[in-house]
């Protein structure tokens, strides 16, 4: 399905560098709505064989919380099913919207929910990159932004990250001074790694004046870092990602955030999709669990306790696992064997790890799972990985 353009849309893409015979492609993908962003948001399925359950298998492949929302957001999402027959009886969007700016110490009007944050990855991609405008990005990080950039024809720079590291913020402004979009994503998907606040900042004050920063805290949740959204106030230059499909556990249930200016949502959705929307079990769920900072705290130490046992005996055992991480995740370079192949050895154990990236064809994503999750892994691992 392709869509017309509004025409402040086209005036927006031809300003960045697109031909008018290229307009139709930037069309086609917002009109595709959650199919091009399903497409853009995920990995090849033979490269990914975490992004679809197997029957009885371990799944620690997709970052996928071990556990499901919190009970007062089962609840919540319970209580509001009744109302389905409805679009938005009880104002469930404000009433969400409204909690999270207090928790966050946003105005209300910075805070945008949609279904997900694949889809405003993509949106913003799209949104302020080109053909002249170029993304940049650390490497490795989430693919859905190369993707989308390539998608519309965008030039790409990927900044090598050290392991162990953030995003070199300095390597990134090298990589293109001109770019349209800068991508951040902190703690990093794959490595679980933060970018400090001050090199954030750095990257704010010195990138061209016209380009956009975005900074994905998808898993921030998990992490004790602080958010970029303090240096939110008064500019028009940075977008804050967040997703609910993290520790709280509704991967499933498909909730986001972006914060950022006003006027930058009105561009986002500019080049959002043409279909789709937030039910209102995800709005219901989302208010319910966003405020329990005792169980979020409980939640994270649950998992940092997982990680580190797995880390600490995958160390013994001599397999190196490259050190930093913040997340619920973490890289293992298996060094004589590639990626891949473990990925497949351990498949047949019924254990879903994730994949690699291909600036390390040795290194795999693992997943942190719960307790029994690692203790199945850790077996699977002694069974199938010979030094």
């Amino acid at each position: 399905m392709t869509m017309m353009l509004d025409k402040d849309a086209k005036e927006d893409l031809i300003a960045r560098g697109y031909s008018r015979r290229q307009l139709g492609r930037v069309a086609a993908l917002i009109g595709a709505g959650a199919a091009a962003q399903s497409m853009l948001t995920m990995p090849a399925f033979a490269q990914q064989q975490a992004a679809r359950g197997i029957k009885g298998a371990t799944r620690i492949g997709a970052n996928e919380c071990w556990t499901g929302p919190f009970p007062a957001g089962i609840e919540a999402i319970r209580e509001s099913a009744a109302s389905g027959n409805w679009y938005d009886p009880d104002n469930y969007m404000g009433d969400l919207v409204s909690t999270v700016a207090k928790v966050e110490g946003l105005p209300e009007e910075s805070v945008r929910v949609w279904p997900g944050s694949g889809g405003p990855l993509v949106s913003i991609v799209a949104a302020y990159c080109s053909p002249t405008k170029g993304l940049v990005t650390a490497d490795p990080t989430f693919e859905s932004a190369w993707r989308t950039a390539d998608y519309v024809k965008a030039p790409i720079a990927k900044a090598p990250q050290a392991i162990g590291k953030g995003s070199d913020v300095k390597a990134m402004l090298a990589a293109n001074p001109y770019a349209g979009l800068y991508y951040i994503c902190s703690p990093n998907n794959p490595t679980g790694t933060v970018t400090p606040l001050a090199d954030i900042k750095w990257l704010l004050d010195n990138k061209p004046a016209d380009a956009m920063l975005l900074v994905d805290e998808a898993y921030l949740h998990f992490s004790e870092a602080p958010s970029a959204a303090t240096f939110l106030a008064g500019r028009k230059d940075l977008i804050i990602m967040r997703t609910f499909s993290k520790l709280f556990g509704m991967a499933g249930v498909r909730l986001g955030l972006t914060f950022a200016d006003p006027k930058v949502q009105e561009r986002i959705m500019l080049f959002g999709p043409a279909a789709g929307g937030i039910s209102i079990t995800a709005m219901a769920c989302g208010k319910a669990v966003y405020t329990q900072a005792d169980l979020i705290k409980a939640r994270r130490a649950e998992m940092v306790a997982n990680r580190e046992e797995t880390i600490a005996w995958l160390t013994k055992k001599g397999i190196m696992v490259h050190p930093g991480s913040q997340a619920n995740m973490f890289m293992v370079d298996w060094k004589t064997k590639p990626a891949k192949a473990m990925q497949t050895a351990l498949l047949a154990e019924n254990i879903q790890i994730g994949r690699n990236w291909a600036i390390w064809p040795t290194v795999s994503r693992v997943t942190v799972g719960s307790a029994a999750d690692m203790a199945k892994f850790r077996a699977a691992v002694d069974k199938t990985y010979k030094a």
